[in-house]
């Protein structure tokens, strides 16, 4: 089926650049959106091969701002995790996986944070991880990690990037397909903002190349972690047949959702 449930937590928040590298895979996915009047995070029913949580803007985790439906998506995470089935968290969702998988989260203010990651183990991401990467952060609270957690980044203060709970859940502190429109969405769409954020502004629009550059690794090394696997092993077999001269079978084919 290769199909991902994605939890979005503010219009302004998606998965961005992300976007285009699971179409250009035929990898679909279909975003729950719990914050609008008719919305909810997926229930047993909604079936899929993996769990995309996305960040919340200034909705957190430590009890100050909690987003509505944070202990739902607990639950749904740590079942999950339970199956051995795919879990990517970004920004809010990273630190939902670290509550799932055991930690906490700790009370931080909503930080806007432009500035970069540095790998800290050379088979990250299955090798396929930059050795220093852009680290874009829109967000409150921070994860405490569990003590299973693995550190694969961290950023320039020595604090984790990225992590990875077994051997397909992973979290990004950062969004790695952050756009400079979904900040500016971000601002204009809540009360609550950074103090003065367009010289951050500026210092994104100034980084997008290198997030686009490297993206095209990174997003490598998620899918080959666990996250639609399927859907990486079929494309692959797909190249495969093309390069032998097979022609295109319509029922392979895949249209995303959304």
């Amino acid at each position: 089926m290769n199909l991902l449930n994605v939890i979005q937590h503010t219009s302004a928040d998606y998965l961005g650049l992300l976007e285009d590298h699971l179409e250009g895979r035929r990898i679909r996915f279909r975003y729950f959106r719990p914050f609008t009047e008719q919305g909810a995070i997926p229930g047993p029913g909604d079936i899929c091969d993996g769990l995309v949580l996305l960040g919340g803007g200034p909705w957190g985790s430590a009890g100050e701002r909690d987003v509505p439906t944070l202990q739902g998506e607990i639950a749904l995470t740590r079942n999950m995790l339970d199956q051995g089935r795919p879990v990517l968290g970004v920004g809010l969702g990273a630190q939902i996986l670290a509550i799932a998988a055991g930690g906490a989260s700790e009370p931080a203010p909503l930080t806007f944070g432009v500035g970069y990651a540095n790998r800290l183990q050379d088979d990250a991401l299955g090798g396929f991880m930059p050795e220093r990467f852009p680290h874009v952060v829109y967000m409150r609270d921070r994860p405490a990690l569990p003590a299973a957690a693995q550190v694969l980044a961290a950023d320039e203060e020595g604090r984790p990037a990225v992590f990875q709970v077994g051997g397909n859940a992973l979290g990004f502190i950062g969004h790695p397909g952050f756009k400079t429109a979904m900040a500016e969405d971000l601002i204009m769409e809540f009360e609550e903002a950074p103090d003065d954020p367009a010289p951050k502004l500026q210092e994104l629009q100034l980084l997008v190349p290198e997030i686009e550059y490297a993206l095209v690794p990174i997003m490598t090394g998620i899918i080959m972690a666990g996250l639609a696997r399927a859907a990486f092993d079929e494309a692959l077999a797909y190249a495969r047949d093309g390069s032998r001269g097979g022609r295109s079978d319509p029922s392979r084919r895949r249209n995303v959702a959304r």
